[in-house]
């Protein structure tokens, strides 16, 4: 699992070493790392002797980081500039990169856009303006010159430690911002790195160790990342004597007559997602086109059998359909089941809800869901709102609701009531087409039928992500939101990197969990 903190706890696993007198060694570290990823990086383009790099240098830790990174490279036969943005930057960096024979160059009024000219021109341009301790964005000729670079687009541009401008917690961005191909990051990650929009700046993620490793093992992650190992431990799998019924089995009432659709691909995508059986309840049209993909399913209109798990609200549309879902998920929270509410049904909530309801908005249905919420609903909540600092609006909403949130996008964040985040980010562009937030609906369906009654007293795999039973419930989601991204992605290379639609991403689902399967299966003891 990759675990991503906030700037504070980097800062604060780094005192310990700044009080001993260490803080150069720490800084010796960072900038051998940062050297070394540029060069590899540089390397993958042409030789390494001759090219050229320019390093943007703050006058903060970050620029000396960099300074020092740059005369590195110097000695390894690379050309470097750098383009000092303060009167004052550290001076043992600058003293041993002038050593090296790097050239300055000094950003003034006036002549930001012709810098930049200069950089973009350049093999690699190294980001050390802002470090994590940093407020705000830039200001000034750095913002001009960032602003200008932005337009040039350069044809490397490596982040020393996270793109300047970007917020090192919150994942706030505070334009401009030089996009990054590659941010090299000191100690641990960052969690601006891995939520929106600061993910979409930031390139590639390369971690390099400094030394406080050991004293982030012990601080509780801002956010955590599920990898292949934990995704693949988690899956549920049948046993020998496993039927239909012990395999899960799932109640949707998702589709209308208006969007029949939704209904059709969350069933047959939850089908294929692994749930033992089915139990289907909306409109006889729609149940014909639902039979029609899927026959394993059952049409159940009136009173579904019994259930592990829920999905509510795909698609729903119209007072018959809103009514089979409110009635649902009044039975659902009687009997304490779990329940998957997207769209329509968002407006169907109880006034607390369980943690293992998981609630699935994108940033619009959020924005309109905390609009209705008693401790939001006086301030306004826009989708650029959400956009712009979902990490703060997912928890937002997971604390009011005492649901689980899992929030759609580029990046997909999962928040349980508690305060734990999940971030995945697996899929591609692609994805976002019609009718995709409809499957990764059924895949976390099937997924919730399947474990609900074993995730309570799991000592395996849960247990071993260090997750109470009410985080387990988010864990289980972000291995939904996995799933999809990867399904999406393989998707789309079988299309040679091209468009794809929901139902070419459902129909990779059980390639994705196959893999994943055997790929447990080569590993475990």
């Amino acid at each position: 699992m990759i675990s991503a903190f906030t700037g504070q706890q980097i800062r604060d696993a780094e005192q310990p070493y700044l009080d001993a007198g260490g803080g150069a060694v720490l800084m010796e570290r960072a900038a051998y790392g940062l050297a070394q990823a540029v060069a590899r990086e540089v390397k993958t383009r042409r030789r390494l002797a001759g090219a050229s790099v320019t390093v943007l240098a703050g006058k903060g830790n970050n620029g000396g980081d960099g300074l020092f990174a740059a005369a590195l490279l110097a000695r390894r036969g690379m050309r470097t500039t750098a383009v000092l943005a303060a009167a004052e930057v550290h001076p043992e960096a600058l003293a041993a990169f002038k050593t090296a024979g790097g050239r300055t160059l000094y950003l003034e009024p006036g002549n930001a856009e012709e810098l930049a000219v200069v950089c973009a021109g350049n093999d690699v341009i190294i980001d050390a303006l802002l470090g994590t301790g940093a407020r705000g964005g830039l200001r000034g000729t750095s913002a001009e010159l960032i602003a200008s670079l932005q337009e040039l687009r350069p044809a490397l541009v490596v982040a020393c430690d996270l793109p300047s401008g970007l917020d090192a917690t919150t994942g706030e961005v505070h334009w401009p911002v030089l996009d990054a191909d590659v941010t090299v990051t000191f100690g641990g990650v960052k969690a601006g790195l891995m939520t929106d929009p600061g993910e979409g700046c930031s390139g590639r993620v390369q971690v390099v160790d400094i030394g406080i490793e050991e004293l982030l093992e012990s601080t509780r992650p801002e956010l955590r990342r599920l990898t292949s190992a934990e995704i693949s431990a988690v899956l549920p799998r049948p046993g020998r004597r496993a039927h239909k019924y012990t395999r899960g089995v799932l109640g949707v009432v998702a589709g209308s007559v208006r969007f029949a659709g939704a209904a059709v691909l969350g069933v047959h995508a939850a089908a294929l997602a692994g749930a033992g059986m089915v139990r289907y309840a909306g409109p006889q049209s729609v149940a014909q086109l639902v039979l029609a993909k899927t026959p394993e399913a059952l049409w159940e209109p009136e009173k579904p059998g019994r259930v592990q798990a829920w999905l509510l609200g795909s698609g729903v549309d119209g007072e018959e359909q809103l009514e089979r879902a409110r009635s649902a998920a009044a039975t659902a929270l009687a009997a304490d089941l779990p329940v998957v509410v997207d769209a329509g049904a968002l407006s169907l909530l109880p006034d607390h809800c369980p943690a293992h309801w998981i609630l699935t908005p994108h940033a619009g249905e959020l924005a309109t869901l905390l609009g209705s919420l008693p401790s939001t609903g006086e301030v306004a909540v826009t989708r650029e709102d959400v956009e712009s600092r979902p990490l703060h609006w997912v928890r937002q909403a997971a604390e009011q609701t005492g649901a689980t949130v899992l929030l759609k996008g580029a990046t997909t964040l999962v928040a349980s009531p508690s305060g734990v985040v999940f971030s995945q980010s697996e899929g591609t562009a692609w994805m976002a087409t019609a009718g995709s937030g409809d499957v990764l609906a059924g895949i976390l369906g099937a997924l919730l039928a399947q474990s609900a009654e074993s995730i309570k007293d799991d000592d395996g795999a849960y247990a071993g992500l260090g997750l109470g039973v009410e985080d387990r419930w988010a864990a289980l989601a972000a291995v939904a939101a996995s799933l999809h991204g990867r399904a999406g992605s393989q998707a789309s290379e079988e299309f040679n990197g091209g468009p794809l639609t929901a139902s070419a991403i459902m129909s990779a689902i059980p390639r994705v969990i196959g893999s994943l399967s055997a790929e447990y299966d080569r590993t475990r003891p």
